[in-house]
């Protein structure tokens, strides 16, 4: 029997059955030219080998469309509309159409997304994890049957699929040392579910600053749960209630970010005399609120068209495992420098 590393055929079928794939494609259409037992015979192999029909073969006779499936977890934020830009970018360049997915967040979602582009027989899949998604198996079965997938920013199952990200741990990193540097002595990280390997290692970078500089590591200085709005504002609103509160804040990403900066005004506060704020964001208005925003802002483009590079180099038959990092830059601007000192702000 094959061992389903590329996706089940109807000759796979008729070869294993020896019949003729008319017969076996006339069992699965439940013709009554085939009898019943042959009918029951080839639907058991067909669910046993995970045959999946081909709706775009059954309903273009001369030629299919060449697809490619994307899956983000939030597809209104400006971050995964520049990724997926730069994906479209790549792959109609090599004659490919995107179909783009929006797991909302929700690991069920993602399943049914990854479900119905293995149905759809796209050609790869470029995926970012859920921020529930704690269980793997859907990818897991992507790779047993051989279909070219490539994560991007937040990934899993590094042995098994490529992956482009950023270098959030070094980004971190410079971020907390220049409020070190700019006069913010206790510096709180607000994160994402820590099970997401992006919050990880910006927490690590934010982590290893600290120990650079001598400051100790206050757990309550350190917040992970989920990326939502809501929760971020109260999170931080509560960490500034508190009696020694932080005099600054590196926030996950934009919505975090922005969630901060409003729990920060909302506290009667002021940016950043009482709390200085970085949060890892790309999104354009970080340049327009006041005051204007410190960011970490990734390359999204850049990332989506080096992740549509590397699924096409799969899709060509590369089978190499490749790693690739796609560096984050630090904008200084106003929201971070206790002492004023803003000499290399960014545009």
């Amino acid at each position: 029997m094959p061992t389903n590393k590329h996706r089940t055929s109807l000759k796979d079928l008729a070869h294993e059955l020896g019949v003729s794939i008319a017969t076996v494609s006339r069992a699965l259409r439940n013709s009554p030219e085939i009898g019943q037992e042959m009918q029951e015979k080839v639907k058991s192999l067909a669910k046993k080998m995970n045959y999946r029909p081909n709706p775009f073969a059954q309903s273009l006779r001369k030629e299919a469309p060449r697809m490619i499936g994307v899956v983000v977890p939030n597809l209104v934020s400006h971050y995964y509309s520049s990724v997926l830009d730069g994906i479209e970018d790549e792959a109609s360049k090599a004659g490919y159409s995107i179909i783009s997915a929006n797991t909302h967040e929700d690991s069920e979602v993602e399943v049914r997304a990854i479900d119905n582009f293995i149905s759809m027989h796209v050609e790869g899949i470029i995926a970012c994890l859920a921020q529930s998604t704690t269980d793997y198996t859907h990818f897991e079965e992507i790779a047993t049957m051989g279909i070219p997938l490539v994560f991007f920013g937040r990934t899993c199952l590094s042995d098994k699929f490529s992956c482009v990200m950023a270098n959030g741990d070094v980004a971190a990193q410079q971020a907390t040392q220049h409020l070190i540097d700019t006069g913010s002595h206790r510096i709180a990280f607000v994160g994402g579910p820590n099970h997401l390997d992006m919050v990880r290692r910006r927490k690590h970078g934010y982590l290893e600053a600290l120990r650079e500089n001598h400051i100790p590591i206050e757990r309550e200085l350190v917040i992970c749960d989920k990326i939502d709005y809501q929760w971020a504002v109260d999170a931080v609103t509560e960490l500034l209630r508190r009696e020694n509160r932080p005099d600054a804040i590196l926030a996950f990403n934009d919505i975090i970010t922005f969630a901060a900066l409003a729990a920060i005004k909302q506290a009667g506060l002021h940016i950043p005399e009482d709390v200085a704020l970085i949060g890892f964001t790309d999104d354009p208005h970080a340049r327009y609120v006041t005051p204007r925003m410190s960011a970490i802002e990734d390359q999204s483009l850049l990332m989506g068209k080096t992740a549509c590079q590397m699924l096409l180099k799969a899709i060509a038959g590369d089978s190499k495992i490749y790693k690739k990092i796609v560096p984050q830059q630090l904008a200084i601007r106003e929201t971070s420098a206790k002492n004023g000192d803003i000499s290399e702000i960014a545009k």
